[in-house]
């Protein structure tokens, strides 16, 4: 028996041994905790204080609650899915992404209208409230189970020059890419990655665990002028994807000479 003898509130006492046996190896990745009753015993406390405990480590990311199983302690391993994050383009100009096949949509997709936020209109160079037409996927990976919300947002003024874009907004990005082309853009791409809690309604649709982050991956296409022409937004879990990137070296500028 493990009696807690240490100051603060008792749960937090309990919370700290287990994190304790979690960290030193007695209590594995992937195995399943001690019931309550067991903990109750093993540090001499009532129900309610190893239930306080549980939710405190639960609430770090150290433990998660399986209904009906269990408390498990979370894996240390890596990510289920890895996600490359290149453009290829083939010699009858089409545009492949490596992962574009491995996504099923769970649910057909919702075509919308909607207006820029600080956010979105910072990525687009637009002002707040400037009309897009938008498209959100519920993604998932059947080999792995993981899932991902898409969202492509089309300033209105970029539709009005390439009618398919509104007519049609969530055709998949290879495709938009080649109409673009095909209407004589020549485009680049920039993107952002931050990690961030979830919102409810994004734990709910990924099914994450409690406190998992997500990766929010922000895609920007350019036309040749740096001009932005369409928001991409993918969000997924931390503990199940990671991005692996090609990086390529740019050409310097040719210095110019005095004459």
């Amino acid at each position: 028996m493990s009696e807690i003898q240490r100051p603060g509130a008792l749960y937090q006492q309990v919370a700290a041994a287990i994190r304790e046996a979690i960290l030193s190896g007695e209590f594995a990745p992937d195995s399943l905790l001690p019931s309550e009753a067991q903990l109750m015993a093993r540090y001499a406390v009532s129900r309610p204080t190893v239930r306080n405990a549980i939710a405190a480590l639960r609430a770090e990311g150290l433990i998660d609650v399986r209904h009906g199983k269990g408390s498990f302690v979370r894996s240390d391993g890596q990510p289920s899915l890895t996600i490359e994050r290149r453009i290829s383009r083939t010699a009858d100009g089409r545009f492949v992404m490596p992962n574009g096949d491995v996504w099923q949509e769970t649910e057909e997709a919702s075509a919308y209208r909607t207006h820029t936020t600080k956010a979105t209109g910072r990525l687009l160079e637009l002002g707040e409230e400037e009309a897009l037409y938008g498209c959100d996927r519920l993604l998932f990976d059947p080999s792995t189970g993981t899932r991902a919300m898409h969202r492509t947002l089309i300033p209105f003024a970029v539709a009005e020059a390439v009618p398919m874009l509104a007519e049609e907004p969530c055709k998949r990005p290879a495709a938009f890419y080649r109409q673009l082309t095909e209407d004589g853009h020549k485009l680049t791409w920039s993107e952002t990655v931050r990690a961030r809690m979830p919102l409810p309604d994004e734990r709910s649709a990924l099914q994450l665990p409690d406190a998992t982050p997500i990766l929010h991956l922000s895609r920007v296409t350019h036309d040749s002028d740096d001009r932005p022409l369409i928001l991409e937004e993918l969000r997924i879990g931390a503990d199940r994807a990671e991005l692996t990137y090609r990086i390529t070296a740019d050409k310097q500028p040719a210095r110019r000479t005095r004459p």
